[in-house]
């Protein structure tokens, strides 16, 4: 059980499933006050679906953390939100049936998420996954849960396991634009080329075609002409 430390708690909780049913594993992550990604913990599951790998990661965040703080959870699965905000009550009603008649699915986790959800002040909050600038918690939470998915191996911040690494499932940013290199004073360039017609250099001489030629300030003329100008 994490200590009280803080009137509110911050935090995000994932699944992955590998296959869909595939290696699978939850993952949950706190903030520090400045919404930081602080404590974290991820285990394996073998082989399950995505669906009870979001439903535990709940379970776990929720059995982690005091019942008497208030806590904003973060997360990025659509079922596992609903399944405990806007289905659960209707489930309970019908004695643990859908609307369908038929049993509901993970009941389990379901019934161990409503025990620990009773009491307590709990917001839930929907974040978009795998987003450039998305939630930097469900985003930690997310690769935490992956890579414990692939490895089926523990991991947490209280082991001192390395952070887990980046989601290639997250587009990366679009990189800025490289710097143009400074122009020569003058505005000339040390391109030169063979001119297509004959012309007058800036000396006052003129130059055939065919005749290398160079670029100075005022337009194209002899090499040794824009050397002269730029010194």
């Amino acid at each position: 059980m994490i200590e009280r430390m803080r009137e509110r708690l911050v935090a995000a909780c994932d699944g992955a499933s590998k296959g869909n049913p595939g290696p699978a594993a939850w993952a949950w992550v706190i903030a520090d006050e400045s919404e930081t990604p602080d404590r974290w913990e991820a285990g394996p599951l073998g082989k399950a679906t995505n669906n009870v790998a979001e439903l535990t990661a709940l379970e776990r965040l929720l059995a982690a953390t005091d019942p008497d703080v208030p806590l904003e959870i973060r997360m990025d699965s659509q079922y596992a939100m609903k399944a405990v905000t806007t289905w659960l009550p209707g489930w309970k009603r019908n004695g643990w049936k859908t609307s369908a008649g038929k049993p509901v699915a993970n009941q389990e986790l379901v019934v161990r998420i409503d025990e620990l959800l009773d009491g307590r002040s709990v917001e839930f909050r929907y974040v978009p996954a795998h987003q450039v600038d998305g939630d930097p918690l469900n985003d930690f939470a997310d690769r935490a849960a992956s890579q414990a998915a692939i490895v089926q191996e523990p991991a947490s911040s209280e082991l001192g396991s390395p952070k887990p690494p980046p989601s290639p499932d997250t587009p990366k940013a679009d990189r800025p634009a490289r710097a143009k290199s400074p122009k020569r004073s003058g505005g000339s360039s040390s391109r030169t080329l063979k001119a297509k017609f004959p012309g007058r250099c800036l000396c006052g001489r003129s130059y055939a075609a065919g005749e290398t030629i160079a670029k100075n300030a005022q337009g194209w003329g002899h090499p040794e002409c824009r050397t002269e100008a730029a010194g």
